[in-house]
């Protein structure tokens, strides 16, 4: 059996390293961008724009009713999604206001000061994963999900197109096609090129993902099946931040690209696009296949007869599934020419070699059977899922190579009743044998409609005990300061609470954690484990204030505090404002808001960040404090099927006594030695088109 498994590893692994080298849109983005410009004109020429959700029509001369009814009729098209493991329906969004929608990173993330670098959240969020975790998260907003795959079903070819311009040679494509082949099958694909030189030395990225998902449902509705092929190839070199922060305020570097680094060769001729040369940095790519099939065992037949036509429907009572899921993580830093002094100084290195290469490759296959059982047969959102895993694992790492297994068992019940009212989740997990033996977690949360006034309120549970991430281990290329006994379990239980009062525009949210065995690293590589318990509490409000008419002030307020012996530090207090105007300026057609963004954070120890481990460490040295709050002005509007945003970013920098006069230049900190750009104009364009 293990022989047999391992064949089937191997070999699946070859035909992935074979789809990812001969995959052209992640080797050659040169070509896709001619490629994307040339679909782009084809596209305008052949399909007539329309907004998505089909509430907007032609502006013209007037025409005949039938004509209008005939056109109405031509160019409607519905469409929803669901996600994977939900079958509740979905629609778009069709608000402009929110520009974060459209980029990998949320409001209260921090990137390293150029796009597509390692980030991380503001507000502290603990890792809640039971079972093997490669432990690599610096970069996990910018890699394409299984779990975040929007399953589609429409009535007519629908196509995304989206171009991001920003100073520095900054530019983002993202392309999203869906149809359906007939009404019960759909498949759709997704593109996304994240190509920045930096506005700093040897701190580019260039990020390419692809996704491509498939729905299938027999024509008796019984049976389903899902498909999901999604990679992320992301690069990204690593300059360590700048050498001494006063550089910033000195007349010698104009130039901000010249400011010496800590690693990396200065070198100020790095703004092509596809040029990209990453002799010092971090490359990380991962790829899943999934196939997941259910199959209607039990259920009762009925249909929905027309004038025209007859559909059928399936009520299910009991139902099984199998998931079958290959996934690829290989995780890798390289440094071509390490500075000495820098290696010597922060990861202790007797000699820095002429090369420095670390690397630690995994694969995953996951065998899935589940059951499910409906106690009401026309309420799809009740249900009861039991079922049993097999997780093989193969890891490969510069000193040698590893195998393991893990068999867990897991449930869940969820009931979305129909008068809407109640709302309950509970699932667990348990890892019954192999490595991770004794990792689990277990979740609860009830979810109920109080009054029109105070509307929803949702109270939930949830523990986690998990084996602290593989990085952690003396055997990942990356543990090298790790000791030799391993560390114990982590330990979470979190508490929360929300209160939704859509009357009042606000949402209140409570969230408590206590931690045991908490992991983290220091002194830039050292692995360390808190044994003492401590807690986090962690408030929020969201609010929208209608202060005249049209315009709108957003608030999203976080406060967050730790108690007991912990190693932590976090802001506490971060807030994210949006004031402006929100309408259609007596235009019909139009959507527009423009106005201010704030963000505010509170001085404190910021973590630091180690390139060759790729993980935020631990300092308790350097206090990192706003010199004014993150100020961005937008201009976001919609025209139909057109949307557009426009954006100065990083306002706060400007400065008119600098070193040379006026500029951009009061730069913010986010981390020790990485500072913030000046001043960053966005421009990013979306066509959706309809066939």
């Amino acid at each position: 059996m293990d022989y047999n498994i391992n064949f089937c590893i191997t070999l699946l692994h070859r035909l992935m390293i074979n789809l990812f080298r001969n995959f052209p849109i992640v080797n050659q983005p040169g070509i896709l961008l001619i490629i994307f410009l040339g679909y782009l004109l084809t596209l305008g020429s052949q399909l007539k724009a329309q907004d998505p959700t089909g509430r907007f029509r032609n502006m013209g001369g007037k025409k005949s009713g039938d004509t209008v009814m005939k056109h109405r009729t031509e160019d409607t098209i519905v469409i929803n999604y669901r996600f994977l493991d939900s079958s509740r329906l979905r629609k778009f969004d069709s608000s402009v206001y929110d520009f974060t929608k459209k980029i990998p990173l949320p409001a209260t993330y921090i990137d390293l000061g150029n796009f597509g670098t390692a980030a991380r959240d503001l507000v502290f969020s603990p890792n809640m994963k039971p079972g093997w975790d490669g432990g690599w998260h610096a970069y996990d907003k910018y890699v394409f999900t299984v779990d975040e795959t929007q399953f589609y079903n429409t009535t007519k070819p629908y196509t995304e197109l989206g171009y991001l311009l920003g100073t520095n040679a900054e530019q983002m494509i993202n392309l999203v096609h869906t149809q359906n082949t007939s009404k019960n099958w759909n498949f759709a694909f997704q593109y996304r090129l994240i190509n920045v030189p930096g506005a700093f030395n040897n701190q580019n990225t260039n990020h390419n993902n692809y996704r491509f998902n498939s729905w299938y449902q027999s024509k008796n509705k019984r049976y389903q099946a899902f498909l999901i092929l999604v990679g992320s190839k992301l690069e990204a070199s690593e300059n360590g931040g700048i050498r001494n922060p006063k550089d910033l305020d000195s007349i010698a570097y104009t130039n901000r690209r010249s400011i010496p680094t800590r690693l990396g060769k200065i070198n100020i001729e790095t703004t092509n696009p596809f040029g990209v040369v990453i002799s010092t940095g971090t490359f990380y790519s991962t790829g899943t296949y999934m196939l997941r099939q259910q199959y209607d065992i039990i259920g009762k037949k009925d249909s929905i007869v027309t004038d025209s036509v007859v559909l059928p429907l399936f009520y299910p009572k009991f139902r099984a599934e199998h998931t079958i899921q290959y996934s690829t993580y290989h995780y890798r830093f390289v440094d071509d020419d390490p500075d000495s002094v820098f290696y010597t100084d922060y990861y202790n290195f007797i000699s820095t070699p002429d090369t420095l290469r670390l690397s630690d490759q995994w694969h995953e296959l996951i065998n899935d059977l589940s059951l499910y059982s409906f106690p009401d047969s026309k309420n799809p959102q009740q249900f009861f899922k039991a079922g049993a895993s097999l997780q093989n694992l193969n890891g490969y790492f510069d000193a040698g190579s590893k195998s393991m297994y893990n068999v867990w068992l897991h449930g869940e019940y969820r009931n979305k009743t129909k008068n809407q009212k109640w709302d309950i989740e509970a699932f667990g997990k348990f890892y019954v044998a192999g490595n991770y033996a004794g990792d689990y977690n277990a979740y609860i949360s009830l979810k109920r409609y109080i009054s029109k006034n105070l509307g929803f309120l949702q109270l939930g549970f949830e523990n986690v005990n998990r084996t602290p991430s593989f990085v952690f281990d003396k055997e990942s290329s990356f543990g090298f300061g790790a000791p030799v006994d391993f560390f114990k379990k982590e330990n979470t239980t979190h508490l929360f609470g929300t209160l939704e009062l859509p009357k009042l525009n606000m949402q209140l949210a409570a969230n408590y954690f206590l931690i045991t065995n908490y992991t983290y690293f220091e002194k830039h590589y050292i692995p360390q484990q808190e044994t003492n318990p401590f807690n986090v509490l962690r408030i929020s409000a969201d609010k929208v204030f209608i202060v005249h008419k049209h315009w709108i002030w957003r608030l999203s307020l976080i406060l967050q505090q730790k108690a007991g012996a912990s190693p932590l530090n976090m802001p506490s207090l971060v807030t994210v404002n949006q004031l402006g105007y929100e309408g259609n300026l007596g235009f019909r057609n139009l959507l527009i808001d423009f106005g201010f963004e704030v963000r505010y954070f509170t001085a404190y120890k910021a973590d630091g960040y180690s390139p060759p481990v790729g993980q935020f460490f631990i300092q308790n040295d350097t206090t990192i404090r706003q010199n004014l709050p993150d100020i961005n002005a937008f201009l976001n509007f919609r025209i139909r099927s057109f949307t557009a945003y426009v954006r100065a970013e990083n306002l706060n920098a400007m400065q008119f006594n600098g070193p040379n006069g006026f500029g951009f230049t009061n730069n913010n900190f986010v981390a020790p030695y990485y500072p913030y750009p000046g001043l960053r104009i966005r421009v990013g364009i979306f066509w959706t088109f309809v066939n």
